[in-house]
């Protein structure tokens, strides 16, 4: 699974040992050379989507790692395109590897669940971010890119069908998440990963809470199940161009009486 030139099992215990931040702040220099960075197939295909869907001005990277979805953005704006993660280690070689041509870049190190964005942004981008958080954090973190995009902006993500279960894929997925459930009941502080977290119906009612109007896009690059469904979808989650209260808010409003 590992490159060579990747990190030693023992510098990946002491990385799982430590908080979120502090353990990708010591993977960082190597993390491109481990299966946890997106593929390029994954960034060319939803950059191929986005190329249907924009063009945009400024877009975001929301915790953008060492830039792996930067490419993808600079493909797609016009304006400009920032990074914003909260491990300083990643952020300095996302700028090592920045896109020398296109749009401006620039690189801002903030907690993605209380950004200092509001209507900046045309496009927000996600690339395999959500599992280092909590189901609960989910409405917080949609809020604050409802915040950060434009009225009209999209915060566009891939993701994929559930591996079918008893396969290969679903036991790793299932085993990885187990063990990071009982590092965590027994290690301080927390390590936040998990690839099971929340299903997709989940998310999707979270956009809608947070005021975002979802749409989804097949990527047809992954091919199709036996049932007929896509492999992989892009959700595109578009910020209203006029003003409607959040999903939360129009549930309790009573009509009329009489």
């Amino acid at each position: 699974m590992f490159n060579p030139e990747g990190p030693t099992l023992r510098e990946l215990a002491v990385q799982a040992l430590s908080s979120v931040e502090r353990g990708y702040d010591l993977l960082a220099p190597k993390f491109d050379r481990t299966p946890f960075r997106t593929p390029g197939p994954v960034l060319d295909a939803v950059g191929a989507a986005l190329e249907r869907v924009g063009p945009f001005g400024d877009g975001l990277d929301l915790c953008c790692g060492t830039g792996a979805g930067l490419d993808v953005l600079a493909r797609v704006c016009r304006e400009s395109v920032t990074g914003v993660d909260f491990s300083t280690g990643m952020l300095d070689v996302a700028r090592e590897h920045a896109p020398v041509a296109g749009p401006r870049v620039s690189f801002v190190r903030a907690d993605a669940r209380a950004l200092p964005f509001t209507a900046a942004f045309d496009l927000v981008v996600s690339f395999g971010a959500l599992g280092h958080f909590l189901p609960r954090e989910l409405p917080g973190l949609f809020r604050g890119v409802h915040s950060a995009l434009r009225p009209g902006g999209v915060f566009a993500l891939p993701v994929f069908a559930p591996p079918r279960p008893g396969s290969g894929a679903y036991w790793t997925l299932l085993g990885f998440d187990a063990v990071m459930r009982v590092r965590n009941a027994l290690w301080r502080p927390p390590f936040v990963m998990y690839y099971r977290a929340f299903r997709f119906p989940d998310m999707v009612r979270e956009l809608e809470t947070a005021g975002l109007g979802v749409e989804l896009h097949a990527l047809p690059e992954f091919g199709r199940r036996a049932d007929g469904s896509p492999r992989a979808r892009m959700i595109a989650a578009r910020r209203p161009r006029r003003a409607v209260p959040p999903a939360s808010a129009r549930r309790l409003r009573r009509p009329p009486a009489g």
